[in-house]
């Protein structure tokens, strides 16, 4: 995906966030709308790189003993595999940014790829199977994720078969016709917010409009 974009014409940066989009579709643990990240542009004429920081943020709610116990202990895996552990993400706001400035595609442009992916499915191959396996004790724990990433019947979608993802493709077209506010407002914001009650965790629908 990333090369069309550059045979067509677009620059690196344009590329760069096109893949950021299809990784989170095709390649999850490697980059996702969830998360947050920083962007590194080198104008390559001898001007200072510039640094773009879209990691997450803590929630305003969130507080520095949050990962502990009643009595100061630290709770085991708390700060990675619960909600509390779910900073507010910066990623769409990220990537939106770094095309404002230096790429040439609009934001629609760039996700078109990933949306096309998570709609009619790419081929699964045996790395994507292995990291649900490997990954299974976690992901089965949650509703969203169980229903999202396995069969009915329990198992990982198989190398060789097409995986779907209709509820991201869903996602993905909010933000490629409303533009940032597409993810941290309106129907995907009550979503965040909705599943952060569900499971005990802190952002808020403010945590996500004022995300900077």
């Amino acid at each position: 995906a990333a090369l069309a974009v550059l045979e067509s014409g677009g620059n690196a940066v344009d590329a760069a966030v096109t893949a950021g989009f299809v990784l989170a579709v095709v390649q999850p643990r490697s980059g996702n709308i969830g998360g947050g990240g920083f962007m590194l542009v080198a104008p390559g004429d001898g001007e200072p790189v510039e640094a773009i920081d879209y990691r997450e943020k803590a929630p305003a709610a969130a507080t520095e003993t949050m990962f502990q116990d009643a009595n100061g202990n630290v709770v085991t895996n708390r700060s990675r595999f619960t909600h509390l552990a779910s900073g507010v993400p910066g990623t769409v706001a990220g990537f939106a940014l770094a095309l404002e400035r230096h790429g040439t595609l609009s934001l629609s442009e760039a996700l078109a790829p990933a949306i096309q992916l998570a709609r009619d499915g790419f081929i699964v191959p045996p790395r994507f199977t292995e990291g649900l396996e490997q990954a299974r004790d976690r992901l089965e724990r949650w509703p969203a994720t169980r229903a999202t990433f396995y069969k009915k019947d329990g198992s990982a979608p198989q190398p060789g078969e097409v995986f779907r993802q209709p509820e991201l493709a869903d996602t993905l077209q909010r933000i490629a016709k409303q533009g940032v506010k597409g993810f941290y407002e309106g129907e995907t914001a009550q979503l965040i917010v909705a599943e952060m009650q569900r499971g005990e965790g802190l952002i808020t629908l403010e945590d996500l409009r004022n995300y900077e």
